[in-house]
């Protein structure tokens, strides 16, 4: 027999798989369900970590497990190309971003051929190139002429020396990455958006679409992040001027405790404030040039200013001052907000800072004797944020808070000073970058017509090959002939808009691309997706749970309303994998993370091969910082691919933390090997014969019911929940009893021809349950076998639910309450014969030995019970 060669047996497979291009996908095979398993689109960062390879190893064995559940499967793959890396290393490096990121795409789909994965890669978009981004533009112009893209100033990351915005992730507390001592400044430049915020009530109703086939936890992501809020916008005044100063508030049944008013920095009435008080100039200046994730950090100590101006409380006629503080956000209601410190934890912590006045309009309530406990403003440690009897609100006293709240927002819309409104947290949608590597934005300013979109016959406009990458502003700004062009209207001189759009355009539809990747005439046909669509799969990680999930449901509902497709959500399931774990090792003297070849570990304990010091050992999340990554293909050299996909599918299920070790990998080895020697050991018994059950001994029998209850079990965990390590498991179990099977029967006096198309007919079916895991390994066999064709287009098995449950039961015999032997019956037994059997029991017949037997109680399936006397 034969070694098991991995290297030889993937090479071989990968080879026939693609010359007899067995996974290109037909949009419709006739008698066939569609089925599109998709894993998130990757960035080519240039090599896969572990963390890509369980992604893809999931979303492949669920594409295999449908093929062969008969399923018409869509299984793409593709690039979201463009970004920072490339740019960033056409900076350090001088290879031109195009180059940088053709070359990671290479070598990526290299790896990941290597893997098995059943891509069809006839569909392999790349979002970088111009047969991709001409798409973008031209569904940009069509959400402009929807009224869903518009242009305005807006507050950006600016770093002084590079004289360029920069990205979130380039901000590095506070300063520039590429100049630490330089401090990012804000910025208001003229920006392009989505109208998102047109969409936010349905991108919420539309979670009761997605209830049944994607985790709480990222609907619930969502939710918070678009933030409806039911409130009150209720005017005041500002005392100065006489201007009407907005403020939105949930808790108008507090409006007689608001002893201040805040603003944003950013809100336009500090401008005029400056004019005439510029002492606060320098407080303003640093609250808005503080990181907007430490302004809003929970227990963050809050900063503020007096700006000398007053406001004046349109119910109370109370004149408060006005405040600038840096935990209100212009992004947020409407910029400005009412203070009320006795019952906002925010207000309370604030005010106490300051020293500003409390007052107290909500007292405490005993639920148990219904009194009203009264709450002494100067005596306050926290602010009383729960429901309670209003005080010291007029005619609202006594009232409790709760019925109030209804009753104050109807007070201040009859009076003409507010009315109730509905805000969203979520604001619309910032594309512009000002840098090279993205979609240019399809749009020119002509002197004589304005600002004017380009021509769709004009499209794609293409990125300029004649820039200069020097780290200093946007590269697009150094070509003059891409800036200098002529206007689409007028044939007049134009200048071109330099801003690129975000990468998130990119990945928001490419899932549609995918339908129909070689469309010239339209992004996809409407035929196509709608063949496809939405996405019955979707995988990736959840920390995608809002921003491109939202975003990907948004394209959907706007290219729906453009009559493109008829899908309401992109994506039918959603299944966020668990982070891949590792042993991260720490020297103290050293000051950093040592690689695996610097370490030598003891048991329990790790030392730095060179200094010798015990090192720091901690599991967590693998990452380059910490060193402590895997590279997949070193894996695969190592063990092959498919004992790699067999490990990480076996050592967790999909949505849990997935901790690497090396000794598993070895286990599954192991296994695979036990599966190769058996089955070509074995190779003559496994014809696809029928079985005469009639025939089949008890030792016959228990081997076919473990192969129906294992086909039961493996198929409901792939079904379920996607528990592939139970799938794995139940035929791990399977290869012990035919192991068993095997020494037991085989060669004995037990063997019959039956006996041997059983064994046969378990090794095969085996085969074909773990195909989906490992399919070289698994193809290899069933050739071996003297099957024709690949086990991607074989059938899976089905399992016969009379035969998981055994012919036999054991049944106990208790005498007086006693147990006092057991039997084995047919299952249809009657009880007569039941009785019979139980009372000639030998164990049975020396306690009923000189007693009358009084009645036997028979309980079938479950027990005997004899009552002598």
């Amino acid at each position: 027999m034969r070694e098991y060669n991995f290297k030889e047996v993937e090479q071989k497979w990968q080879e026939k798989w693609n010359s007899n291009t067995l996974f290109k996908t037909n949009d419709k095979v006739e008698g066939k369900e569609n089925y599109y398993v998709l894993e998130m689109l990757p960035y080519p960062s240039g090599n896969l970590h572990v963390g890509h390879a369980r992604n893809y190893t999931i979303g492949d064995v669920i594409a295999r497990y449908k093929k062969m559940k008969g399923y018409n499967v869509l299984h793409p793959m593709g690039w979201d190309s463009f970004g920072l890396p490339a740019e960033n290393a056409a900076i350090q490096h001088g290879a031109h971003p195009a180059t940088w990121t053709k070359s990671n795409i290479e070598n990526m789909r290299r790896q990941l051929k290597l893997m098995g994965l059943s891509y069809d890669w006839d569909r392999e978009v790349a979002t970088y190139t111009p047969e991709y981004y001409r798409w973008n533009q031209w569904i940009f112009k069509r959400m402009y002429d929807k009224g869903l893209v518009y242009k305005k100033k807006s507050t950006v990351n600016w770093c002084p020396d590079c004289q360029t915005v920069l990205a979130n992730e380039q901000v590095e507390d506070g300063y520039c990455w590429r100049h630490s001592k330089t401090k990012v400044i804000q910025k208001d430049l003229e920006q392009w958006f989505f109208r998102i915020t047109n969409y936010a009530d349905e991108l919420l109703t539309g979670h009761e679409e997605l209830r049944e086939g994607w985790p709480e936890k990222v609907l619930a992501m969502q939710k918070n992040w678009i933030g409806k809020s039911f409130g009150t916008e209720i005017v005041f005044t500002v005392a100065e001027t006489g201007e009407k100063l907005p403020m939105f508030t949930t808790r108008i049944d507090t409006i007689h405790g608001v002893t201040y008013c805040v603003v944003a920095p950013e809100h336009p009435i500090i401008e005029e404030i400056i004019k005439v008080n510029p002492s606060i100039k320098e407080a303003i200046h640093n609250m808005r040039n503080m990181d907007m994730i430490e302004r809003t950090a929970e227990g963050k100590e809050k900063n503020g200013v007096f700006t000398g101006w007053h406001v004046i409380n349109p119910v109370t006629g109370d004149k408060v001052q006005l405040w600038a503080a840096d935990y209100v956000l212009m992004n947020y209601g409407t910029g400005a907000v009412m203070a009320v410190p006795a019952h906002d934890d925010r207000d309370f912590a604030f005010a106490k800072k300051y020293n500003l006045p409390r007052k107290v309009v909500i007292n405490g309530y005993n639920k148990e004797t219904k009194e009203e406990i009264i709450i002494n403003a100067d005596e306050m440690t926290a602010a009383m944020t729960e429901e309670g009897v209003m005080t010291n609100s007029g005619e609202f006293n006594g009232m409790n808070s709760k019925e109030a709240l209804e009753k104050i927002a109807d007070y201040v819309t009859a009076k003409g000073v507010g009315e109730k409104t509905v805000k969203y947290r979520l604001k619309d949608w910032g594309i512009s970058r000002q840098r090279y590597w993205g979609t240019p934005i399809p749009v020119l300013y002509c002197e004589k017509c304005g600002m004017v979109m380009e021509k769709d016959e004009n499209l794609p406009v293409m990125l300029p090959e004649d820039v200069e990458f020097t780290g200093n502003g946007n590269p697009i700004e150094t070509s003059e002939k891409y800036k200098h062009a002529v206007c689409p209207v007028c044939g007049g001189p134009a200048r071109r808009e330099t801003d690129t759009m975000d990468t998130f355009v990119d990945s928001s539809w490419y899932f549609l691309r995918y339908c129909d990747p070689k469309n010239i005439e339209l992004p996809f046909g409407s035929e196509a997706v709608n063949a496809w669509t939405p996405v019955n799969q979707y995988i990736g990680g959840v920390e995608h749970a809002v921003m491109h999930l939202l975003y990907a449901r948004f394209f959907t509902k706007v290219l729906r309303d453009l009559g493109l497709l008829k899908a309401n959500e992109p994506f039918k399931r959603l299944l966020t994998q668990g982070m891949v774990l590792g042993p991260s090792y720490y020297s103290e003297k050293e000051n950093r993370f040592l690689f695996a070849h610097e370490v030598r570990t003891a048991g329990d304990k790790a030392y730095s091969i060179e200094t010798g010091e015990e090192l720091v050992i901690k599991v967590e999340k693998m990452s380059k910082s910490k060193n402590n990554g895997v590279d997949p293909e070193v894996m695969i050299k190592k063990y092959g691919a498919d004992t790699t996909r067999l490990f990480i599918m076996f050592t967790a299920p999909p949505e849990k933390e997935l901790e690497w070790n090396e000794n598993g990998l070895a286990g599954a080895a192991r296994f695979l090997n036990r599966v190769w020697r058996v089955v070509l050991e074995n190779v003559e018994m496994i014809k696809d014969e029928k079985i005469d059950y009639s025939k089949l001994s008890k030792e016959d029998k228990a081997l076919v019911r473990k192969l129906h209850q294992t086909i039961k079990r493996v198929t409901e965990a792939i079904e379920d929940n996607y528990h592939f390590n139970t799938s794995i498991a139940g035929n791990m179990e399977l290869i012990n009893d035919v192991y068993d099977f095997r020494n037991n029967v085989l060669g004995t006096e037990k063997e019959s021809t039956e006996s041997q198309k059983v064994f046969g007919e378990v090794l095969r079916n085996i085969v074909i349950m773990l195909s989906p895991f490992v399919p070289h390994f698994c193809d290899e066999l069933w050739e071996a076998m003297g099957e024709e064709g690949f086990l991607f287009n074989a059938s899976w098995p089905e399992y016969d639910e009379k035969l998981t449950v055994a012919d036999e039961i054991t049944m106990a015999i208790q005498v007086n309450g006693k147990v006092r032997g057991s039997i084995s019956v047919e299952r249809t037994a009657s009880k007569e014969d039941i009785e019979k059997m139980a009372l000639a029991v030998e164990n049975v017949q020396k306690h009923t030995e000189g007693k009358t037997v009084a009645k036997v109680i028979v309980v079938p399936g479950k027990i005997v019970n004899i009552v002598v006397k």
